[in-house]
């Protein structure tokens, strides 16, 4: 699948879509869910997870925890988000646990998840962020494990 978005507000919408398709392929969401983000800074992947935390039930504003590491929620199920932009080496992935995260229920998105490829299960989807060329434009698509 593939989204061209042109605005934040637009890119939630696609996150929402996503997830209701994820919801009806699976006839609900089994759990755990594992969605590991790809692109450049500013590519939009916090906005993203914006959008899915929304219409998985998160009430409170979702912030990128790119100096927490991972964020945790409580919304329809429990929603991960993790950024690993900061990751100092697969030692401090273990460290913090995040393999514990992947096998626990709910949703966990990870941005920059090839900075810890090696716990990334391999069942995790993966969606890949690229800006346009206009400033506000976003291509969002669903790939193949690049890992």
């Amino acid at each position: 699948m593939k989204w061209i978005s042109n605005s934040p507000s637009n890119t939630w919408k696609i996150a929402a879509e996503f997830f209701q398709t994820l919801e009806k392929k699976a006839g609900g969401l089994a759990s755990p869910v594992v969605i590991a983000l790809h692109g450049n800074l500013g590519a939009g992947k916090t906005c993203f997870t914006q959008g899915l935390a929304q219409v998985a039930g998160v009430n409170e504003p979702v912030c990128s925890p790119t100096y927490t590491l991972i964020s945790e929620y409580q919304g329809t199920v429990p929603f991960h988000h993790i950024d690993l932009y900061r990751l100092g080496g697969p030692e401090e992935a273990y460290d913090l646990g995040l393999d514990e995260y992947l096998e626990t229920d709910g949703i966990t998105v990870i941005e920059w998840a090839e900075r810890a490829a090696e716990l990334i299960p391999p069942d995790a989807i993966h969606i890949r962020l690229m800006r346009g060329e206009d400033e506000q434009v976003r291509t969002i698509e669903i790939i193949d494990n690049p890992l």
